[in-house]
């Protein structure tokens, strides 16, 4: 385990939450536009335009605040001791954790998918996969703040 000054924790627990922020803005926002894409050509000019904002969204935003979501929450964790891995609430979070991470490898395959003019998904498909990562953040928020288990 490591030990962090009560400054330092703040400050990596702020960023943190930045980092949240912009991945959960990329994980709500890129199905919106699987969304639109599903409705435009193969190949036109709508669906190049998609593939566009599409990859920059994923590589861009996403991928980064990704990364520093998880090294940040990993470094926050271990300040908090081997206690904490006795707390129900913190495997529940980290189960959630993994569904958004899953989401997230899910949207880079269908980005491809789209990208390869290749999608397979529907619209309403993509519109209850734009659900599932505000189900998981709203989980997510509960046990950390209310810790209910």
């Amino acid at each position: 385990m490591i030990e962090l000054s009560g400054t330092a924790y703040l400050w990596l627990k702020a960023f943190h939450v930045i980092a949240v922020i912009a991945w959960m803005a990329g994980l709500l926002y890129l199905p919106r536009l699987f969304v639109y894409h599903t409705t435009a050509a193969a190949g036109s000019e709508a669906s190049e335009t998609f593939k566009v904002m599409e990859r920059r969204l994923l590589r861009a935003i996403m991928n980064p605040a990704m990364v520093v979501s998880m090294v940040l929450g990993v470094i926050l964790l271990l300040d908090l001791g081997t206690g904490i891995w006795t707390e129900v609430w913190v495997w529940a979070k980290l189960i959630l954790v993994g569904a958004l991470l899953a989401m997230h490898m899910l949207m880079a395959r269908w980005r491809k998918d789209f990208a390869d003019d290749a999608n397979r998904h529907s619209e309403r498909f993509y519109r209850v996969m734009n659900e599932m990562p505000t189900l998981a953040m709203i989980g997510i928020v509960i046990f950390v703040v209310v810790k209910p288990l």
